[in-house]
């Protein structure tokens, strides 16, 4: 994972400081790109721990169509939980009471997320985030009031003209951008099948939180490609990530330059059940982790 850490250094030398949506501030770049071999091995960061359980389960929830949190909330994976939480407070007026990231904020977080996981009418109300990725992958709506599920078009896409340039999926939905707790950050990927017969994938991130989010994506985004590769017969190729505002956040800074002072070990293998035809078939367990021996995990706040 050279790669990474290339990047983090050239967004702390060529970066430029600008104020942004949480008030926290960014250091960064306009425009970067990187590509992992998954040949090489499985791109999981080796110099923080990244837990590959709430990656896995992100993705599947995904391919679910899902957009309420409780799935995850379900499954000990809190990665969404700022964004509806937040909602509620706004909601309540009880953002004064509960300043973000305060002892009390955190109380009262786990006392809301409690309550997503053993409160079904309260988790329909407050842990909705709106038509986010899942919405749009899979159920796409059309003028007309029917819907497209795009990861359906894209396998039949891949299996009957794999040579097509328009293996596309899109998260970006202009119409729907003001109704989503987030906006998507990962908004378009493209898949590609070369002629000796292996897939990749790029996908374009029009906002990238380099410490905290892009290790997520570049694990997401690998494991997505070697199940579409699986159901779709090909072997995994390249997944390439490119960028368009690539930031470090100014409170992340101290954070960055501890994992910068760690040295990467050897990647990890991913493998995954073989018997899945389908990507409705993937279940949590389908996926097995070996070799992975990072240094240990860098907390660092979420900018909401």
């Amino acid at each position: 994972m050279k790669q990474y850490h290339t990047m983090l250094n050239h967004i702390l030398t060529h970066g430029q400081e600008r104020k942004d949506r949480t008030g926290v501030g960014t250091i960064g770049v306009f425009g970067y790109q990187m590509r992992f071999d998954l040949a090489d091995g499985f791109p999981l960061l080796t110099t923080k721990k990244v837990y590959l359980k709430s990656i896995i389960h992100e993705l599947l929830w995904f391919l679910k169509g899902e957009t309420n949190i409780k799935y995850l909330v379900d499954h000990d994976v809190h990665i969404w939980d700022e964004w509806p939480y937040q909602k509620y407070l706004k909601a309540q007026n009880l953002e004064d009471t509960y300043p973000m990231y305060s002892a009390e904020w955190k109380i009262k977080q786990k006392e809301f997320i409690a309550q997503i996981k053993t409160d079904p009418i309260f988790a329909q109300t407050w842990g909705e985030l709106g038509p986010v990725y899942g919405s749009q992958w899979r159920s796409w709506p059309t003028p007309n009031g029917e819907t497209i599920d795009q990861i359906h078009n894209l396998i039949e896409s891949i299996q009957t003209n794999p040579y097509s340039r328009r293996h596309i999926v899109s998260a970006w939905n202009p119409a729907e951008i003001n109704n989503m707790a987030l906006p998507p950050c990962h908004t378009l990927f493209q898949f590609y099948v070369s002629p000796n017969n292996k897939l990749s994938v790029q996908l374009y991130q029009r906002s990238a939180d380099s410490f905290l989010g892009v290790p997520f994506n570049i694990a997401s985004y690998s494991l997505l490609l070697m199940m579409v590769a699986q159901v779709t017969g090909y072997q995994p190729g390249e997944f390439v990530h490119t960028f368009g505002d690539l930031h470090i956040y100014l409170n992340h800074q101290d954070q960055v330059q501890k994992q910068l002072s760690r040295e990467p070990r050897d990647l990890p293998i991913l493998t995954i059940n073989p018997d899945r035809k389908t990507l409705e078939d993937f279940q949590f367990d389908d996926f097995s982790l070996e070799g992975y021996n990072p240094h240990p995990p860098i907390k660092a706040p979420i900018a909401v």
